[in-house]
């Protein structure tokens, strides 16, 4: 009878011990890389960890955790937290203001600024019509919004009238550079006129009145000053706005005008 031939072993390792070695170098790779992430610049870190949580919101929790140390700096024993960290990360910081209380108090922050700027240029424009010597010819109001410069009726136009008078350009001649060196946004220019009727075949109503004499003291300034036209509204406000009483001759003498509105660059306008 034959001799069974012995098998000879295959040469090199055995296969098992390329998979254990495959572990571990991967093994030894992960607390390589654990290690150093656990040296970390942590000024750099939070750094941008911070620009993270401005530009998309997320890390508001999780920077303040890694920057703590918690779940690295410490080392493997803290990965149980990871997952409270993952959960946590990018959900919005509680807080105890009330949105709405928010928004009416930037509303109101808003409104302070734009009262602010207005006062401001009315200071500025006041002292350019006392410069000018028309005190007596400007009447000056500001809100938040603008502010108003006022010019009577009398003092622009004859009775019935939208042609300016000779001597009323000398006096937009003077708002003209006004409105160039102060406006930041729109000009509205508004005519207005008192209650009596009027009925010519040019003007059946005061609405036609009063919204030429607004196109009058508008064509005269965007043809006399460097004032973009796009920037100018200009409308009639007929006899629907009164500032004074119209059953006395003076009432109606004040509520016969022109009303320039400089918005402030803060306004709706």
């Amino acid at each position: 009878m034959a001799k069974k031939k012995e098998e000879v072993p295959a040469p090199g390792s055995p296969a098992w011990m390329a998979t254990f070695s495959d572990l571990m170098n991967l093994l030894l790779c992960f607390f390589v890389l654990l290690f150093s992430m656990s040296t970390v610049d942590q000024e750099k870190f939070e750094e941008v960890a911070a620009s993270f949580s401005q530009a998309f919101s997320i890390f508001t929790r999780g920077s303040q955790a890694i920057g703590d140390g918690v779940l690295i700096s410490n080392g493997v024993s803290q990965l149980n937290q990871l997952d409270d960290y993952i959960n946590s990360t990018g959900q919005p910081v509680e807080s105890s203001e009330n949105p709405e209380d928010l928004l009416a108090e930037a509303e109101k922050m808003l409104e302070e600024a734009k009262q602010a700027q207005s006062e401001e240029m009315a200071e500025m424009v006041e002292e350019a019509i006392s410069e000018a010597g028309m005190d007596d010819m400007i009447e000056l109001d500001y809100t938040s919004q603008y502010v108003q410069l006022t010019l009577n009726g009398s003092l622009l136009f004859a009775s019935g009238s939208a042609e300016l008078k000779p001597e009323a350009e000398e006096v937009l001649q003077q708002v003209g550079v006004i409105l160039e060196r102060y406006a930041e946004s729109t000009i509205e220019i508004e005519g207005h006129t008192d209650n009596q009727p009027i009925n010519t075949a040019r003007f059946p109503s005061n609405n036609e009145l009063s919204d030429a004499r607004a196109l009058s003291v508008f064509y005269y300034l965007i043809g006399h000053t460097n004032l973009d036209p796009a920037i100018i509204k200009h409308s009639g406000r007929g006899e629907y706005c009164p500032i004074a009483d119209n059953s006395t001759i003076e009432g109606r003498a004040l509520n016969r005008r022109v009303e320039i509105k400089i918005y402030n660059s803060l306004s709706a306008y």
